[in-house]
C-alpha cells in the first residue's frame, strides 16, 4: 500500500465479523501482537478495537446477524457516506445495511457490489480509521477476488474514482496513482459456493514464520508461503473461527 493513512477513496480499517470473539482475541493477539481493547457500552455490541502501540489497527466483533458470515470486512473511506451509496446504486451495487450513526466516530454503511461482494463505507467524524498501515501486524494490501473482472473496474471506477493498472493476471487498484490492492480471478480456483469477496493481507516480518504460527494456533494454511513473481512474499491463512486473510512480507509491495 503506496499512503500510511487514510486517504478518501482508499481502505481505512479492516473488521472480522467473529463467531467466537474471545478465540480470535487470543488468535489475532499471539499472531500479530495485537492488543485488543472491547468497548465496554452495552450498546457497542462487544465491539473489540485491536492496537498496536497506542495505533488502532483492526476490529473484531460478534457476529451481530444470524445470515452474517464469519469473515473479514474491508471499509474504505468516503467523505459522505449517502452520497457514495448513491453512486453505488446507480454503478449496478447494492445496500446491505445503512448509513447509520456510529456515536460520534462516523457513519457507516455496508454494500455489495454487482459481482457479490461485499465491503464497507465509512465516513470519518472523529475516528479516521487505521492509525498505522504497512507496519507488522496492521493493514498493508486488499484484494478483491471475483468472477467478473470487467464488471467489477467498471463499478469501483465508477463508485471511487479509483485509477488502475491493469496486466493480463492481476489487476492493481489505487487513488490517484497510489496503489494500495488489486483484484484477482477467481477462476476454478474456488468452489462456486464461494462468493465474491475482498480479503484483507497484513503485513508480517516473516510469511513463513507467520503461516506456521498461524497452524500452531488452530488455524490453517490456505495457499503456503510463495514469491510472487516481481511481487511480494505472501500467504493465505484462515483462522480458528474459519476467516480467511492474506499475509505478506513487510518489506515488500506488489
Amino acid at each position: 500500500m503506496q499512503f500510511d493513512q487514510p486517504v478518501t477513496g482508499g481502505p481505512c480499517w479492516a473488521e472480522l465479523g467473529t463467531g467466537d470473539l474471545e478465540g480470535a482475541k487470543r488468535f489475532y493477539a499471539e499472531l500479530f501482537g495485537w492488543r485488543p481493547e472491547t468497548d465496554q457500552r452495552q450498546e457497542a455490541g462487544g465491539y473489540t478495537v485491536a492496537r498496536l502501540g497506542d495505533a488502532a489497527v483492526a476490529a473484531l466483533s460478534p457476529l451481530y446477524q444470524e445470515s452474517q458470515p464469519v469473515a473479514w470486512n474491508v471499509s474504505f473511506a468516503v467523505a459522505d457516506a449517502d452520497a457514495a451509496l448513491a453512486r453505488l446504486r446507480e454503478a449496478g451495487g447494492a445496500v446491505v445495511f445503512g448509513p447509520t450513526d456510529v456515536f460520534d466516530a462516523g457513519r457507516f454503511a455496508v454494500a455489495a457490489d454487482p459481482t457479490g461482494a461485499v465491503f464497507q463505507l465509512w465516513q470519518a467524524r472523529s475516528f479516521p480509521g487505521a492509525g498505522l498501515f504497512n507496519a507488522p501486524g496492521t493493514v498493508g494490501w486488499v484484494e478483491l477476488q471475483t468472477r467478473d473482472t470487467g464488471r467489477a473496474r467498471e463499478f469501483y471506477t465508477s463508485v471511487f474514482g479509483w485509477s488502475v493498472r491493469a496486466a493480463p493476471e492481476y489487476t492493481q487498484w489505487g487513488v490517484d496513482g497510489a496503489d494500495f490492492g488489486g483484484m484477482a480471478d477467481m477462476g476454478d480456483r474456488y468452489p462456486p459456493e464461494v462468493p465474491a469477496h475482498w480479503l484483507p493481507y497484513f503485513a508480517v516480518d516473516d510469511v513463513d514464520v507467520a503461516a506456521e504460527s498461524a497452524a500452531e494456533a488452530g488455524g490453517a494454511v490456505l495457499l503456503a508461503p510463495v514469491s510472487v513473481p516481481d511481487g511480494p512474499r505472501i500467504a493465505l491463512l484462515r483462522d480458528p473461527q474459519g476467516a480467511a486473510f492474506g499475509v505478506h512480507r513487510a518489506d515488500e509491495q506488489a
